[in-house]
């Protein structure tokens, strides 16, 4: 028998979010780091582009990126 004061109640699953870790935040701050180094450092590069600034700046933000992503994936 039902009653006239009974409520339907739906059981909702437990769903998680996702969330970076603190050490996946550590993470991702030395890599946005590092691409604002590359950037300050891709300034100095002049326009033959065959100076040390010219060299080095494309792998500091390179790194800067992937260290990023690794920490987003952690």
């Amino acid at each position: 028998m039902k009653h006239k004061h009974q409520k339907n109640i739906q059981i909702q699953p437990n769903v998680t979010i996702p969330v970076i870790s603190k050490r996946g935040k550590i993470i991702i701050a030395t890599g946005i780091g590092l691409v604002i180094v590359g950037f300050i450092v891709l300034t100095k590069t002049n326009p033959q582009g065959d100076n040390w600034a010219s060299s080095i700046s494309p792998f500091i933000l390179i790194g800067g990126y992937i260290t990023i992503a690794i920490g987003i994936i952690s």
